[in-house]
């Protein structure tokens, strides 16, 4: 199974390919960026357009996003609940299987229990890929974390064959 973590957000969307294995395997991980400057519509648009060339480039078996559950500035918590439609949107439209998971389910997949810290997190992000160091930037990690989310809860018998053609990616930024 192919996995593609979203870590939504509207200037920086974190994303993370996780292939199931023995031991997972990051293929990719960076962060799609849109420039503060540029209007709501805007930058919506161009977030778009990088996640249906994300999920074309990757073609992953299923797109797992972070839900959003509570954000205490309410504009920052629009631009993140309208990323996340674009996120959703694009991955259905692409005919992957789509899931979310809440913060809590991340935490308690990944580290063990739902109260777990961001340097937790990525520490047991380092741990799981067997990385020698933190895997960078942190929206990067956290995407990573979802996709290990999503293999933990399906188990270690729900691993289809890999499709071929896929490409490997290397860790960076859009």
């Amino acid at each position: 199974m192919f996995v593609l973590g979203i870590d939504p957000g509207l200037s920086r969307c974190g994303y993370g390919a996780v292939r199931h294995g023995r031991r997972p395997v990051a293929e990719a991980a960076g962060v799609l960026s849109t420039p503060a400057e540029m209007d709501r519509a805007s930058r919506l648009a161009e977030l778009q357009t990088d996640v249906r060339l994300l999920i074309a480039e990757l073609r992953p078996d299923v797109v797992a996003v972070e839900r959003v559950l509570f954000q205490r500035n309410v504009a920052t918590a629009m631009s993140v609940g309208q990323a996340v439609g674009v996120v959703l949107a694009e991955s259905a439209a692409a005919g992957c299987d789509v899931v979310e998971y809440s913060p809590n389910e991340v935490k308690e997949a990944v580290a063990g229990w739902g109260g777990a810290d961001k340097q937790q997190m990525a520490e047991m992000v380092r741990v799981l890929l067997g990385l020698g160091e933190l895997l960078r930037p942190a929206d990067a990690a956290d995407a990573v974390a979802v996709a290990l989310c999503h293999l933990a809860r399906m188990g270690p018998s729900v691993a289809p064959p890999d499709r071929p053609g896929r490409a490997a990616v290397g860790s960076g930024a859009r």
